[in-house]
């Protein structure tokens, strides 16, 4: 009888606490559905620049390209570039993973191109965060932050992850088709552009940093990479990459993981030469 009482105590009481959850949800919806993204707000330091991409033929400039140099996880020396590149001229097309949480399906993706000259342009979809804000997941499913593509060099948006924050960070080297690299870049660079004048709320779901790269991806080549959950848990994408053959296979997936992993090698660099050359020292030639 007891244990009959304790069990359907135990089930109201579930109920209870379901029905509180889901009324909070509700109020927490209505209370910010009808919230319009902004450009004009304080934003922190290294959210501040919105590149833009003026096209010209095959030349693109990029104004507001970011191009910090990271001394400690929050402290930088603050510079915003202007750069030209020939997409004519690009050479390798990177997928960046970073594992900033023990979870090993927290994890934040990238991607980075490399042309004939040397220079290294990333695109990491990000929150454009206000000052004295900080990023949690669960804000991100309430229109907390605005969509942030932040455009800059490998010696900025990757060193502050795998020299500052010494995450486990993995590159790996992906596979477009013919043409897809330059579509690509371009696509992005639209993207660029549509954000600096029409501000989009960031999702922690269906508008991050892997969602936002997938869509991009479908854009230049439809149906590329089918739905799945692998692209709402970003540190389990690269299983999901390689049995795309959206990443070259360098072995076999365990042994691809091994070889792409940068970090430590990166943790050698002397602050001198160049960032994107010496992470890629042990990676395999194309």
């Amino acid at each position: 009888m007891l244990q009959t009482i304790a069990m359907a105590l135990s089930i109201i009481s579930g109920s209870i606490i379901l029905i509180i959850l889901s009324r909070l949800s509700w109020l927490k919806f209505r209370r910010f559905r009808n919230l319009s993204p902004s450009l004009d707000l304080e934003w922190v330091e290294d959210c501040k620049g919105l590149c833009q991409a003026k096209i010209d033929g095959s030349i693109v400039e990029l104004t507001d390209l970011r191009d910090f140099t990271w001394t400690s996880k929050r402290d930088h020396d603050g510079k915003w570039i202007t750069t030209k590149v020939n997409v004519d001229k690009i050479v390798d097309v990177w997928y960046i993973v970073d594992h900033f949480h023990d979870i090993k399906g927290l994890a934040h993706t990238m991607l980075s191109f490399k042309f004939e000259d040397g220079q290294c342009i990333s695109f990491s979809f990000e929150t454009r965060r206000e000052l004295g804000e900080r990023y949690h997941p669960w804000d991100g499913l309430w229109r907390a932050y605005e969509l942030y593509l932040v455009v800059s060099t490998e010696s900025d948006a990757l060193a502050l992850r795998t020299n500052q924050r010494k995450h486990k960070v993995h590159l790996f080297r992906a596979t477009p088709q013919p043409g897809n690299d330059k579509a690509l870049f371009l696509a992005l660079c639209n993207r660029a552009n549509e954000l600096a004048t029409n501000p989009e709320w960031y999702h922690t779901l269906t508008s991050s940093c892997t969602t936002a790269i997938v869509d991009q991806i479908n854009l230049i080549a439809p149906g590329r990479i089918p739905p799945m959950w692998r692209t709402l848990l970003p540190g389990h994408s690269v299983r999901a990459a390689h049995r795309l053959k959206l990443i070259q296979d360098w072995g076999g997936y365990d042994e691809t993981l091994r070889i792409s992993r940068i970090d430590e090698q990166a943790q050698t660099w002397d602050g001198k030469s160049d960032y994107s050359t010496h992470i890629r020292a042990n990676l395999p030639a194309k």
